[in-house]
């Protein structure tokens, strides 16, 4: 009886290792067919025991076949493999992981599985292949504003931009022909909605007053126009002299202004100066308008009636401290092709005049002012003024209003 105790022991022992070692895991690809179970063969009668010293064990007996308790041991001509990371995926569908069936090589006996083995590897005369695209099979239309993308191009640059096609330079001369048929009545209601609308403005543009040290003076400079986008009537007028004196010098301009570009109006018309003294009519041709960096410009040529030929130029720039406070350059320049000794005019530059306005603009509409300005004449014109009294150059203190309606 002790010695078929023994021999199921020993069974038991042999056994179990083996179960152990894959006992719970899930071996894709490695299920084994499990034989049909077998009656047990007749046992063996067991062997004396040989005489040994005492204390010693007995020696186990024979271990019986794997096969007896169900389970195969493996062949070895094929080792068992280490189970596969990517077991269940489809590795052909990736460049350069090409496989053989579901074929995995072995591996040996006390060696790491290679997370590699089976895998095409590119060589250095074969380039790498492309990842494949993460968006592939992708409908990406349905993003928003993805709509207009094709998802294939996106990495190709734009065509260069050309000219327009033909047919976009032949469309109607007039808008209103696109839904009136170029009916006239039509072009002329756009007409006198969008082209003919009429507007004006009248600018006090400097109302101020000098002071310069022993001689006050006024200066009133006016401007008002009247009319279209493309012309209009523009008149202006300007007045200077001392304070309780009599008039010093007085202009007034009426003008056709024709716009001859966006930021442009040529100006032609006559100028009277109804001043003391001697009078002058003059032609004038001149041109206004806003120069780059927002410069407000103006020049003009004056022919008087009595073939004098003079010229003035102007020029003031906005900088605008906050919406409210402005900082106003302003410089003018005249000259004259010849001297005219009875208005006290000498031939070249004549005189020029640089000033710095500072306004606060309470609204559009009305906005005082402080500031500086120098005059000083030159050539002729000076020696005529030292003649009759006037200090050709200073300084003069400024106070004024801008305002317009």
């Amino acid at each position: 009886m002790r010695t078929l105790v023994l021999f199921f022991a020993a069974t038991a022992l042999s056994a179990s290792p083996a179960v152990a070692q894959h006992a719970g895991h899930s071996m894709p690809g490695m299920t084994m067919p499990m034989p049909e179970k077998k009656p047990l063969a007749k046992k063996a009668p067991a062997k004396k025991p040989s005489a040994k010293k005492p204390g010693a064990q007995k020696a186990p007996a024979k271990k019986a076949p794997i096969r007896k308790v169900g389970v195969r041991k493996p062949a070895a001509s094929k080792p068992v493999t280490a189970p596969d990371e990517h077991a269940g995926h489809a590795m052909s569908a990736v460049p350069g992981m090409e496989m053989q069936g579901n074929d995995i090589p072995a591996v040996p006996s006390g060696e790491q599985p290679n997370p590699h083995a089976g895998h095409q590897m590119p060589t250095e005369d074969q380039p790498q292949a492309q990842p494949a695209d993460a968006h592939a099979g992708h409908d990406m239309s349905a993003m928003p504003g993805m709509e207009d993308h094709d998802m294939g191009q996106m990495g190709t640059p734009a065509p260069p931009l050309g000219p327009p096609p033909p047919e976009a330079l032949t469309g109607p001369e007039w808008a209103a022909d696109t839904y009136w048929s170029g009916q006239p009545q039509s072009r002329e209601t756009l007409s006198a909605e969008h082209g003919t609308t009429k507007v004006g403005r009248f600018l006090v543009d400097r109302a101020e007053t000098r002071v310069r040290e022993g001689r006050d003076a006024y200066l009133l400079d006016i401007q008002a126009w009247y009319g279209g986008d493309i012309n209009k009537l523009w008149t202006k007028a300007e007045i200077e002299g001392p304070w309780g004196k009599k008039l010093e010098h007085a202009e007034v301009q009426a003008l056709w202004s024709h716009a001859i570009g966006p930021f442009f109006d040529l100006q032609t018309g006559v100028r009277y100066d109804p001043q003391p003294g001697p009078n002058r009519s003059h032609l004038v041709l001149g041109i206004e308008g806003l120069a780059p960096y927002w410069w407000e410009v103006e020049g003009a040529v004056f022919l008087s009636n009595k073939g004098e030929v003079t010229a003035r130029a102007e020029g003031e720039y906005d900088l605008r401290i906050t919406q409210k406070l402005i900082v106003q350059p302003r410089a003018e320049v005249n000259l004259a092709l010849q001297d005219v000794p009875e208005l006290a005019i000498g031939s070249g530059l004549t005189n020029a005049s640089l000033g710095l306005r500072l306004r606060y603009q309470f609204s559009p509409l009305c906005a005082p002012y402080i500031g500086v300005e120098y005059e000083r004449a030159f050539g002729d014109t000076r020696r005529f003024l030292r003649a009759e009294g006037d200090d050709p150059r200073g300084f003069n203190l400024i106070a004024g209003v801008r305002f317009w309606l």
